[in-house]
């Protein structure tokens, strides 16, 4: 929503020093998004035109301002708690189960219901369409993620029914069926910190593409790179190449469907600069399979898998190091070796960006 209100414009260096009389006074409207413009001049939104006295306290403060009139975007709404939400719907001892988290991919909430909260499946799913605003669709995980194409059954709770969306990040979009292709919004920081890292026309190779999160910014992020982007699951890949035109890169993002090994093998042995390993449950044993991609003279690969205690860093470094020097190759070099996010208790996914020869 957006409404049309007095406002002050002046200079961006004159910003704070604005705000704070117009705060001092009452004029501020709080409810409105202060914009700028490229001229550099901020428009700060008032309740009111400010009094004949007023207007000489502005300029005796401020050494340029004008008033003016603007249409404004009005500010989101705090969203209200979801315990809070529920707390005459359900039993006090109950509260504490509520899910404290949310996948949300688009307009849809993914959530996991406890086994305490089942026969309440549906105040909880309607107050979550309650409390957060740009949700349609709510979704219960009905099993674990399984299969060749790593999907999962979801139960449909409240909202649209339909298991499709939009979703937007960093600037790129995608076209995501949660139950046609596996996506997690829990990777975003990894899909742009791998796209930042790809350097002028380099030769990309994504072993396991999914719906594009990394091939597609890494495409738009550096105009020169090429991207060859495999999945086994054939809807993911026509998701995928959904995407690079939604997204401007379909010249340069190349998919293929089927068995990564077989694609390398036949397609794109010794092609690539850099290759990405996203199959944390079995990247291990497509090793070789990254290490045949990768050019004679070397290059990077992402490779990201499961380390659980007793396990360590240092083990998960030797296992993928081992398996390496038995596919013929050799590591130069750990440029980079971090937890990326916990999975599970005493679980952790992690990547490994390394250097091989």
């Amino acid at each position: 929503m957006s409404k049309e209100a007095p406002c002050l414009k002046v200079p961006n260096t004159l910003g704070e020093k604005t705000l704070g009389l117009a705060n001092k006074l009452s004029l501020t409207d709080k409810s409105l998004q202060i914009q700028k413009d490229e001229a550099g001049f901020l428009f700060i939104p008032l309740v009111r035109d400010p009094t004949a006295q007023e207007i000489v306290m502005f300029k005796q403060l401020l050494t340029e301002f004008q008033l003016a009139a603007k249409v404004f975007p009005e500010k989101k709404r705090q969203e209200k708690p979801l315990a809070e939400a529920l707390a005459d719907k359900l039993p006090q001892h109950l509260l504490p189960s509520l899910p404290r988290a949310l996948d949300v991919v688009g307009d849809i909430a993914i959530i996991e219901i406890p086994p305490e909260l089942e026969t309440y499946k549906a105040p909880v799913s309607e107050a979550i369409l309650e409390t957060h605003r740009s949700v349609r669709v709510v979704l219960a995980k009905a099993g674990k993620v399984s299969g060749t194409y790593r999907l999962r059954e979801f139960e449909f709770l409240a909202g649209e029914q339909r298991n499709s969306t939009i979703y937007k990040e960093y600037g790129c979009r995608y076209y995501v069926d949660v139950a046609k292709a596996y996506f997690s919004p829990r990777l975003s920081h990894e899909h742009r910190r791998v796209a930042e890292l790809v350097e002028e026309n380099e030769t990309v190779v994504d072993l396991f593409a999914g719906v594009g999160p990394f091939a597609v910014p890494i495409a738009k992020n550096c105009k020169t790179a090429r991207v060859y982007a495999i999945d086994i699951n054939p809807d993911a890949v026509e998701l995928l190449e959904k995407n690079a035109r939604l997204n401007r890169v379909e010249g340069r993002v190349h998919a293929f469907v089927g068995n990564a090994r077989q694609i390398v093998n036949e397609k794109l042995s010794g092609v690539a600069d850099r290759v990405i390993m996203n199959l944390p449950e079995t990247a291990s044993a497509f090793i070789d399979v990254a290490c045949q991609a990768v050019k004679p003279n070397g290059g990077i690969i992402h490779f990201y898998g499961f380390v659980r205690k007793p396990d360590t860093v240092e083990n998960f470094k030797q296992l993928f190091a081992d398996c390496v020097t038995k596919a013929g190759r050799k590591v130069v070099e750990f440029k980079c070796e971090k937890m990326v996010r916990e999975t599970a208790p005493y679980e952790w996914q992690t990547v490994l960006d390394t250097k091989i020869l």
